[in-house]
């Protein structure tokens, strides 16, 4: 690399929407703080690149909900540098109270605001992914680029994402932000939404026509910057990446991301102890109390008293009744799981209490949940998400539905393609 140090490096994290493609989850709560497998969202991104050493990252946080989310969550640094054992510890920093435009904006304001004269990495709030950050930045550095995309082959949707024409060179020669059509798209390599920019960028966004494009509240990335730049002529790169990443945006792939870590990470990332040397089953703690906790559902599972398939983390202090049945899903600290529930391909976060015989099938039910099942009453919960601090009466179905904080369901409520605001 040129004359830089990873630790010189800035990482900005532009949190600054609503996330309503991920509501109700995100009503209450920073999309870069919702719960994935027991931590924060973001902390994977995180930690991802301050094990590889880099020392500073500034959340460009906007509105009410973002900041209080992230500023409890992580405050200057500290907690999180002592927990994964980071020395010397990284440095959180926040985006003055300035409200951005895009998350293009969000960037240019913490490079004025911060004095950044150093390169700086852009990532996203809702993404989970493993780079060699160091092979990037040469690649980035070897080109002489302003701008460096990280791209990644996707076989699905493209009408989501950025999409790049790439050169033998990999410089990009076109970019469609969202083709509405296939047949749009000049490739399947998509904008991941990691970027690298060299500090010259602080020039350009200081320029009367970047000016201009604020005056008219247009400051995105890829709607905006990116094709400026590709049409002024900058050098602006493409680097795709074959290693994991992705867009946790939605629920449905908030639970596709959920199962593939669980199915991939390794045992030292999940954070868990195996309850069987043979299985991917992992209970968290390291206290007393909450050893003395998992060795008690190690024992119902190896007696037979709780069934388990698949990849499964369930965190601290949880307590899981006899005859439960929990198949690819993740459970977190200090919830309450009654007798014969059963629990598949489900992300179910803390601090939840399921009655008997409850029947959770895809769905996401977020913190500080009742659900009131019965075993005379069961409740079923297929394809939903449930906000956190709802109330489920017994006998109720919640199916395809959504369902939004604080709410209480009445027993015996049958809610079908239904969200409750």
């Amino acid at each position: 690399m040129a004359e830089w140090n990873l630790s010189d490096v800035k990482v900005i994290i532009p949190i600054g929407g609503e996330a309503t493609r991920l509501r109700p989850l995100t009503v209450e709560t920073s999309k870069a703080t919702v719960r994935l497998l027991n931590r924060p969202l973001i902390e994977y991104s995180i930690l991802e690149l301050a094990k590889q050493g880099i020392k500073e990252f500034i959340f460009g946080v906007r509105g009410y909900v973002n900041y209080r989310s992230l500023f409890d969550t992580f405050k200057e640094g500290i907690g999180f540098s002592a927990r994964y054992k980071i020395k010397p510890r990284v440095h959180f920093k926040y985006q003055p109270r300035v409200d951005s435009i895009g998350n293009a904006d969000s960037v240019r304001i913490n490079i004025e605001y911060y004095d950044i004269n150093e390169p700086i990495i852009v990532v996203q709030g809702d993404n989970i992914f493993k780079l060699d950050i160091t092979k990037a930045l040469e690649f980035h550095e070897s080109k002489g680029a302003i701008m460096t995309i990280v791209l990644k082959k996707y076989e699905g949707d493209l009408s989501e994402f950025g999409v790049a024409d790439l050169s033998g060179e990999h410089l990009i020669k076109r970019f469609v932000e969202k083709p509405k059509r296939r047949e749009e798209a000049p490739s399947d390599l998509i904008n991941t939404g990691i970027y690298i920019l060299s500090p010259e960028i602080r020039k350009i966004f200081r320029s009367n026509e970047i000016m201009e494009m604020y005056k008219m509240g247009r400051m995105d990335f890829g709607k905006d910057i990116i094709p400026y730049l590709i049409n002024k002529g900058y050098p602006v790169y493409g680097y795709p990446m074959k290693e994991i990443w992705f867009d946790v945006g939605t629920p449905e792939r908030y639970l596709e991301a959920m199962v593939t870590l669980l199915n991939t990470l390794p045992d030292s990332e999940i954070g868990g102890k195996r309850i069987d040397p043979d299985r991917r089953i992992f209970v968290q703690g390291t206290s007393p109390d909450s050893i003395k906790r998992r060795k008690i559902i190690q024992r119902k599972f190896k007696r037979g008293l709780i069934k388990m398939e698949g990849s499964i983390l369930i965190g601290r202090h949880c307590q899981i009744g006899d005859n439960t049945y929990i198949e690819e899903s993740n459970i977190d600290n200090f919830t309450i799981v009654g007798e014969g529930v059963k629990i598949i391909r489900s992300a179910i976060m803390d601090r939840n209490f399921i009655g008997d015989s409850a029947y959770i099938e895809n769905s996401i039910i977020a913190r500080h949940v009742e659900i009131k099942s019965s075993k005379e009453r069961p409740v079923r919960i297929i394809n939903s998400v449930i906000a956190d601090d709802v109330v489920i009466g017994e006998g109720s179905e919640i199916i395809n539905s959504k369902i939004y904080p604080h709410k209480v369901i009445n027993a015996g409520s049958k809610l079908h393609e239904t969200i409750l605001t």
